[in-house]
């Protein structure tokens, strides 16, 4: 592995468990709360995992939003997935944000460069007060400062939403930085390096009527327009 790579991997203050302690790449872990926090502030998006009522486990997406130690989720109280998580059933959530592929002069040595989160742990469903402003939490992660100006939830739109706070108590980060580790086909004909690859934002698409009002900011973590 090269320097770069083992330069940001250093552990953090939290410890593995046996649960989170990798069989592979051992060196690309990490379990640094601040480094958990940094994925999530970055994500939109996180996989939700959770044994269905038939023993097959389901995996579905779902937006995330941090919250301080614990990664907040919300969604339909007719959903099965989360009324079983409200009741106590066990989750993983995992989140991957792919920074680039890393192109090696055989298939064998390409990867990727990548940054992943994997959470494990029992969620609590929200309730009254700490519900709403977890609601507001998520709004402003998604669409940031739009909360104070969209019209107010109704009580049954947020009685009709389940919101889950699953806490960064056990947890597991693996990563990948740099180029390709392929030294010994250095004189192989073929291009090598890196291509990298983020999530930027398109150009707005305005509702009629919205032209003239101010434009929306992009979440933390997306270059606006493509920049």
């Amino acid at each position: 592995m090269c320097a770069s790579v083992r330069g940001m991997l250093q552990p953090g203050p939290d410890s593995p468990t046996a649960r989170t302690t990798p069989s592979r790449h051992a060196d690309r872990a990490s379990y640094a709360i601040d480094s958990a926090r940094a994925i999530l502030a970055d994500a939109l998006v996180g996989h939700l995992g959770v044994l269905g009522p038939d023993g097959w486990p389901v995996v579905l997406p779902v937006a995330v939003a941090p919250d301080g130690d614990r990664v907040l989720m919300h969604g339909s109280t007719g959903s099965r997935m989360f009324r079983s998580l409200a009741g106590g059933a066990p989750a993983c959530l995992t989140v991957t944000h792919i920074d680039g592929l890393v192109l090696a002069r055989s298939a064998f040595e390409s990867s990727m460069n990548y940054r992943s989160l994997v959470v494990l742990g029992t969620a609590e469903s929200l309730d009254g007060a700490e519900k709403e402003v977890a609601l507001h939490t998520l709004s402003d992660h998604l669409a940031p400062g739009r909360w104070d100006l969209l019209r107010p939830m109704r009580a049954k739109e947020v009685a009709a939403t389940t919101v889950l706070a699953l806490p960064l108590s056990e947890f597991s980060i693996k990563s990948r930085a740099g180029g390709p580790a392929d030294p010994e086909d250095a004189d192989w004909p073929v291009w090598s390096g890196q291509l990298p690859i983020g999530m930027f934002a398109g150009a707005l698409i305005p509702e009629p009527g919205s032209a003239d009002r101010p434009e929306p900011q992009p979440p933390t973590g997306i270059n606006p327009r493509g920049v």
